[in-house]
């Protein structure tokens, strides 16, 4: 898997005021205006920048669970503590604060990229890539989201080449006339291995050092292909057995 990294937009850490539309009104004892209601986004932000995740727990919370923060603030207060949680893996509580900013700002580019790579955490690889896709709508030179989006999409793209052939063996059972053809054909596993060793061995002769070495792999496979059609169904022969050796031996001890 590649390595991404959440991109999330810089958040002042300074005191931030926010001043809400108030009723007018007059003291009780004079003629002097109502006190203007204030919410102190500061501590939220000042906690999140210095990567403490219990006080901003507490100070975001208080900002962002109070009905009269300014939509803004309310986003802000979101945003720096979903990347706040991002970074310390706690994957649904950052998408949580990143869904709820996104519905009231869907202009953030930056969190709809930092949320699908969460998603891509979480192994949601359809919902990251209509998270990548979203954010480049919104701005098609986004070069993060851009890369994640290519990225999925090939990924996504191989594995449904792989599910395509998942099951199907390496020959055409239509025209399967042998048993041990046939034996094949009707099983998933075997239909895996046949068509696992046939790509190995065209990988290892291609990569091979010379034509005769080349030669020499290709016969062994003739070799192999011939004593499984003449073993099969005697008694004491692993058709699976021989095939996962053969495999074995293709991709050898490491695993290529």
């Amino acid at each position: 898997m590649m390595r991404r990294s959440i991109l999330i937009p810089s958040l002042c850490t300074a005191m931030i005021l926010c001043v809400l539309p108030a009723h007018q009104g007059r003291a009780a004892t004079g003629g002097e205006p109502a006190a203007v209601a204030q919410i102190d986004i500061a501590p939220c932000l000042a906690a999140t920048a210095a990567d403490d995740v219990e006080k901003a727990t507490s100070a975001c919370g208080d900002v962002i669970d109070n009905e009269k923060t300014a939509k803004p603030d309310l986003v802000k207060a979101l945003v720096s503590r979903g990347a706040l949680l991002a970074r310390h893996d706690q994957i649904d509580r950052a998408i949580a604060d990143f869904s709820r900013a996104l519905l009231l700002d869907p202009s953030l580019a930056d969190i709809f990229n930092a949320r699908g790579e969460l998603w891509l955490k979480k192994g949601d690889r359809p919902k990251a890539v209509q998270d990548f896709g979203a954010a480049l709508r919104i701005n098609p030179n986004h070069e993060k989201a851009r890369a994640n989006h290519k990225a999925m999409a090939q990924e996504l793209e191989r594995l449904g080449a792989q599910m395509a052939v998942a099951g199907k063996p390496s020959f055409n059972c239509a025209r399967a006339r042998r048993a041990v053809e046939k034996a094949i054909c009707g099983s998933p596993e075997l239909a895996d291995l046949d068509r696992e060793i046939f790509a190995a061995s065209a990988r290892v002769t291609r990569e091979a050092g010379s034509p005769a070495e080349a030669k020499t792999l290709q016969r062994e496979q003739d070799d192999f292909i011939a004593g499984r059609n003449a073993e099969f169904g005697r008694p004491g022969y692993d058709l699976k057995k021989a095939m996962k050796d053969r495999l074995q031996r293709l991709n050898g001890v490491d695993g290529y």
